[in-house]
Formats: structure tokens, C-alpha cells, sequence
């Protein structure tokens, strides 16, 4: 499966604002959530200095 691009995931989250879609609205809510962890953990890796890596200390 093709995994979506932080950018990418930055504009679903702004359609499901636009929408007015709540986390907790049925199936629209639940991928709402799912989305946003998503984002946040494509932030963090995008975000990541792989030189944290070196020695064995690697984050991931």
C-alpha cells in the first residue's frame, strides 16, 4: 500500500476540519483519529535526526 506523505496527510486533516468531522462520530471520527496518529507519527519520523541512530540508541 502507498503511504501517504506528511504533506498529504496535512490536507485530509484540514478536509476533515472543514468538514466539521468530530473524533467521535461513527466511522468519519474513527478516521479522522486514525489519521491524525498517523500524522503525528509522520511528523516525528520526518522530524528525526538519524544520526540518533549511531551506537545502538536509535529511537525507532
Amino acid at each position: 500500500m502507498h503511504e501517504l506523505t506528511l504533506e498529504q496527510l496535512s490536507a485530509l486533516l484540514a478536509v476533515f476540519e472543514r468538514a466539521g468531522v468530530q473524533e467521535n462520530s461513527g466511522t468519519e471520527g474513527d478516521l479522522l483519529a486514525q489519521i491524525r496518529t498517523l500524522h503525528a507519527e509522520r511528523e516525528e519520523l520526518e522530524s528525526m535526526d538519524f544520526d540518533d541512530c549511531l551506537g545502538g540508541a536509535c529511537k525507532l
